[in-house]
């Protein structure tokens, strides 16, 4: 499966997809909660899941959203319907971001037909689709969580990246040359880390660039073929959409996808490591 999906194939889908689960994990940093949108309005048959109870272990030393212990994980897996074998389509409602970081986690877990909603919800709306604001009772799924189907690598490994290979910031620019840092206790970045803002994946309405303009943009940051590359964020996030955002571009694939740091910015600053600025 795509790692991405139009609104037009996921219609399309949702009438002849047999076992389709979809997930709306509509999230905003300091809230108010996505479930408030999602109660409000949602894709007919979608779940609502959440990236700080359920897509994330509680915050600590290992970051502000740490990978979730695999059997919350399957618990709230289930609670959506998600099968085994069954397609898996996520939105959100901004970048592609917390999207992004659904769609790794089921990766990681040992998922492969999962895809991101190109657009997310407003290009759902835009499209001229129908929502609903009925919250239906969904059978609950049977899928297991394998983890391990997506590399991780802890700080020291995300420093030899950022040496031997490609490490990319997605954070904003100014976060990632320590101008400013509104969240963490220190501003700056992994030395040798390379910056790619995650919300330049996406053009106008939010819809993600072709393969070739994402492949246009790496190349202009510095990620060379065949070169190991990894990404992180603030708090291993936005930086699944790098992930993603690396196989549009085809420069991963499925089969050797780019590592993530999960832990990131937050876990670098609570190891107290050393930071770069510039």
């Amino acid at each position: 499966m795509d790692p991405l999906i139009t609104p037009e194939t996921l219609a399309e889908a949702m009438k002849w997809g047999a076992g389709l689960a979809l997930l709306d994990v509509r999230w905003r940093l300091g809230g108010p909660p996505g479930r408030q949108d999602y109660e409000a309005s949602h894709i007919p048959s979608a779940v609502y899941v959440d990236l700080d109870t359920e897509l994330s272990d509680p915050p600590g030393t290992a970051g502000r959203h740490p990978l979730p212990d695999p059997d919350r994980l399957q618990e709230a897996l289930r609670r959506a319907g998600v099968r085994e074998g069954a397609q898996v389509v996520v939105y959100d409602a901004g970048d592609g971001s917390v999207a992004a970081r659904a769609w790794w986690l089921l990766r990681w877990a040992g998922c492969r037909e999962v895809a991101v909603l190109d657009g997310g919800f407003a290009a759902w709306q835009a499209a001229g689709f129908p929502v609903t604001d009925h919250v239906h009772d969904q059978e609950p799924g049977d899928f297991v969580v394998r983890p391990g189907h997506m590399p991780v690598v802890d700080a020291d490994g995300a420093a030899a990246l950022a040496r031997e290979g490609v490490l990319l910031d997605a954070r904003a620019p100014q976060r990632y040359r320590g101008e400013t840092e509104p969240i963490d206790p220190k501003a700056g970045h992994i030395p040798g880390a390379l910056n790619a803002p995650s919300n330049e994946h996406v053009g106008d309405g939010g819809r993600w660039l072709s393969s070739d303009e994402l492949d246009e943009r790496f190349e202009s940051i510095g990620v060379k073929p065949d070169q190991p590359v990894g990404a992180y964020c603030g708090s291993g996030v936005t930086a699944s959409s790098v992930v993603l955002a690396l196989e549009v571009a085809g420069i991963t694939t499925p089969e050797n996808p780019a590592v993530l740091y999960a832990g990131s910015w937050s876990n670098w600053c609570a190891l107290d490591r050393e930071v770069e600025t510039g």
